[in-house]
């Protein structure tokens, strides 16, 4: 037993372990319907989401699994004061898996050391998201076939981001990965990151043009400005539209580009691209419930 709160957290190896298990998972989906039987997932979300917390919802349940919790900090007893460490110490009595989002960096890592059962660190804040990672590095051997030598292209809100922070820490474990960094100047890269990949001895670059660099990338990562991290409405109005994809603007990109995002999308990704076979959005999400069943499976024992 152990927990999840930062991609890094599991190794390359075991990476590719869940991913040939989720493989398996969508390829025969039946033959896991009571592998979690008996089996409780807590979702403990203090801060709003949809498809993070569908998605282990629909793992659990797909594998024969109940699942206990509640959608945003109001309806839970921290509305009335209670600590996060006692709040996931109590409810780790009534489940034997938790996956937890909080909008306070470092809070899944806190709850760890309350919990007696695993935790998942389902987004904390601006800081890390590990299974929307597994969940990209999924799709990304999927369209692309592997991890290595490819030039990666990280578009939006690169600062607040949690998406794009846990990506880097994945992918530039492999060898020939390279980024370009395409944000406005308020929203880069945090300074720890772009010191830690030239540490690592990783290439990279900071553009605030997405069509310059468009016909050298192998992946798009689109990102949304994220209104919820800002303390200024008047600053995030000015940078919410700051890069909107369209048909145009892939006009010289490559054929076989994989562009990918999070979701929700706000404006950035015109609608009119969803019907190019170079968006894999939306097989982010299928792929996104069969690596959460993996990883449950896995973290349990099960598999």
């Amino acid at each position: 037993m152990r927990d999840l709160i930062n991609v890094t957290d599991l190794t390359e190896e075991e990476i590719e372990e869940l991913i040939d298990i989720a493989s398996e998972m969508m390829a025969a989906p039946e033959d896991y319907l009571d592998l979690a039987k008996g089996k409780i997932l807590g979702t403990l979300f203090f801060e709003p989401s949809t498809r993070t917390r569908l998605s282990f919802t629909s793992a659990m349940m797909s594998l024969g699994g109940n699942v206990l919790g509640f959608s945003e900090a109001a309806s839970s007893s921290s509305a009335k004061g209670e600590s996060v460490a006692d709040t996931v110490r109590t409810v780790s009595y009534y489940c034997d898996i938790i996956a937890m989002r909080h909008h306070k960096e470092g809070a899944p890592r806190v709850a760890s050391q309350s919990s007696t059962v695993p935790i998942i660190n389902a987004g904390d804040g601006g800081h890390f998201h590990p299974t929307q990672t597994l969940t990209d590095l999924t799709t990304i051997r999927l369209t692309k076939g592997r991890f290595t030598d490819m030039t990666i292209g990280l578009c939006g809100d690169l600062c607040f981001g949690r998406t794009v922070h846990s990506l880097i820490e994945a992918m530039k474990r492999y060898d020939g990965i390279k980024f370009i960094l395409i944000s406005p100047p308020e929203l880069r890269l945090p300074k720890y990151m772009r010191d830690d990949l030239d540490r690592d001895g990783i290439e990279w670059r900071e553009v605030t043009d997405m069509e310059e660099v468009m016909p050298e990338l192998d992946i798009l990562y689109m990102t949304r400005v994220q209104r919820e991290r800002f303390f200024n409405e008047e600053e995030y109005l000015r940078l919410k539209d700051t890069y909107i994809l369209d048909m145009d603007k892939l006009e010289t990109a490559k054929e076989d580009l994989s562009i990918l995002h999070p979701l929700p999308r706000v404006n950035e990704i015109s609608t009119e691209v969803d019907s190019d076979p170079r968006a894999k959005y939306f097989e982010q999400v299928r792929c996104g419930r069969f690596i959460r069943m993996a990883l449950i499976a896995k973290m349990l024992g099960l598999k």
